[in-house]
């Protein structure tokens, strides 16, 4: 049985390739994203052989630390390289500096920008049999505008004083986009548990994200748009159920009782601070995956950052970067290769013997993707 939630029956993303030879762009970016892409390349070199899939890899670069090297943050090399020679990609972790520095900013936003990734899929699922309440969700987070836009200014008042402001985006267009993947997210989630696939939920339910009782324009428009498709589409999408959640009260359900939410949708900024928040669920953010998604590529990203307090130490947590290399395959359509990595993970994560620092264990990065390797 396939063990896929993501893939999207009419996307061009689910192509069936014919050479099966897959070409995936390297990307470590800064901090232990050095240390924890090679764990992802290294498990799809060891996929049986029966998957049928082969994969040619090209390493470029981004980041701050390239940024304080040569002024350039993204290179149009490696835009370049990904939309005409990849099938899709690895993306490390960035570090972000607290403080303005000029003519920088994070090149994963501007990925997302240049490749239409419009999309942040990041599911955050408990193991069978751990501690604690069930957790079994997926946030999808816009992931184009809101406050990511960056149009920011800073004045002088009448007074005196500093005085910053920053645009809030929300488009009909995007918010529209990212509903339709919420809704098929939810449908493809319900086929598997139609089929027999364990799950803590019955039904299907999209849990709108949004602050409209204060944003009534912004965050109206994008709770109205979402809305407005599901019904103009109820054919469709008429057995997800559909509710809203002002995002405060949000947070505090999500803690309460996250076995409730199944897929959860958001804009930009709520959709990242959730994300992350729903990652203490399941013991760290190193175990979390994510993908960016548009309709023509795909990146898998770990939700973690740079992490610089453990760089160089080999402890980081390799597991978010494994999973969301699985999650890459599932949006590229191959659900059977990354349903045997899914499987590893949770066997090394259930058994709780090789684990490092973060969940408790005294394990090393390497000695964590060798367990899972054997796995496969």
């Amino acid at each position: 049985m396939l063990r896929s939630s993501f893939v999207r029956s009419r996307s061009t993303l689910a192509r069936a390739y014919s050479t099966k030879t897959l070409k995936i762009g390297l990307i470590p970016g800064d901090g232990i994203g050095r240390e924890v892409i090679p764990a992802g390349k290294a498990v799809l070199e060891a996929l049986p052989k029966e998957d049928g899939l082969s994969f040619e890899f090209v390493n470029l670069l981004a980041g701050f630390e390239h940024f304080k090297q040569t002024g350039t943050a993204l290179p149009d090399e490696t835009v370049e390289v990904l939309k005409k020679e990849c099938d899709g990609a690895l993306f490390g972790a960035v570090s972000s500096p607290t403080t303005k520095v000029a003519g920088y900013s994070s090149p994963i936003v501007a990925l997302r920008k240049k490749l239409g990734l419009y999309a942040n899929v990041r599911p955050v699922k408990s193991v069978d049999g751990a501690p604690g309440r069930p957790v079994d969700l997926v946030i999808v987070r816009e992931n184009t505008e809101d406050l990511y836009i960056k149009q920011e200014r800073q004045y002088t008042a009448e007074d005196g004083t500093q005085v910053a402001e920053a645009i809030k985006r929300i488009t009909e267009t995007a918010s529209q986009r990212i509903g339709k993947m919420a809704f098929d997210i939810a449908l493809s989630r319900q086929a598997l548990r139609d089929a027999g696939a364990p799950s803590i939920h019955k039904t299907s339910t999209v849990t709108i994200t949004h602050k409209s009782n204060v944003l009534s324009l912004s965050d109206g428009l994008f709770r109205e748009t979402i809305r407005k498709f599901y019904d103009a589409n109820k054919d469709k999408y008429g057995s997800v159920n559909v509710n809203e959640q002002i995002v405060d009260s949000m947070v505090y359900r999500l803690f309460r009782e996250p076995e409730v939410f199944d897929v959860v949708v958001g804009p930009n900024l709520y959709g990242d601070i959730l994300s992350d928040g729903a990652a203490a669920l399941v013991g760290s953010l190193g175990v979390v995956p994510s993908a960016n998604v548009g309709d023509e590529f795909v990146i898998g990203e770990p939700c973690h950052g740079s992490a610089p307090d453990i760089e160089g130490k080999g402890i980081s947590n390799p597991i978010a970067t494994i999973r969301s290399t699985a999650l890459m395959l599932e949006f590229l359509g191959f659900p059977n290769p990354a349903a045997r990595i899914y499987k590893a993970v949770d066997a090394n994560l259930a058994e709780g013997k090789i684990l490092t620092p973060d969940l408790g264990g005294s394990s090393s990065t390497q000695d964590v993707i060798n367990d899972i390797i054997k796995r496969l």
